[in-house]
Order: structure tokens, then C-alpha cells, then sequence
């Protein structure tokens, strides 16, 4: 047999605690930075200048004067 062809005696390491919790305090801390992300976006959002209020014109037209037609026609139509 080979050294390739031996099983390996030797266990995979493990992770430290110490690593495991350097991992999760920089988990929570990425966490924490998005979550204020979200609060600073919201709140630029929120103060952003509004748009002022509708503004409503109300005027009166006036009628034209009608002229009287020059010459009146008056057309019979007859239907069979």
C-alpha cells in the first residue's frame, strides 16, 4: 500500500472557539450596519420636501354674442 492509498489518521481541525466567536460578532455587527442603513434611508425618505398643494384656477367664460343668421333655410325631407 502507498501513503495515497492509506486513510488518513488525522482528524480535519476543528474550528476554535475563538474563531467561532470573532465569526459571529462580525456577523452581528454586518447586522447591526445594514439595520441603521435601513432607519437612514427611511429617514431621507420621510424628509424629503413635499410637493406643495394642489392649486385650483376657477374662472367664468363669458358667452359671445350670437349675430342674427343672414337669410334662414328651412329643408323638407321626405322619406318613402
Amino acid at each position: 500500500m502507498t501513503t495515497l492509498e492509506q486513510p488518513s489518521r488525522r482528524r480535519p481541525p476543528r474550528p476554535s472557539r475563538r474563531r467561532a466567536i470573532v465569526r459571529a460578532l462580525l456577523v452581528a455587527l454586518v447586522g447591526l450596519l445594514v439595520f441603521l442603513l435601513g432607519i437612514a434611508f427611511s429617514r431621507a425618505l420621510d424628509e424629503r420636501p413635499k410637493s406643495g398643494e394642489p392649486v385650483t384656477t376657477v374662472r367664468t367664460l363669458e358667452p359671445r354674442s350670437q349675430e342674427k343668421p343672414a337669410r334662414t333655410v328651412t329643408e323638407t325631407v321626405t322619406q318613402p
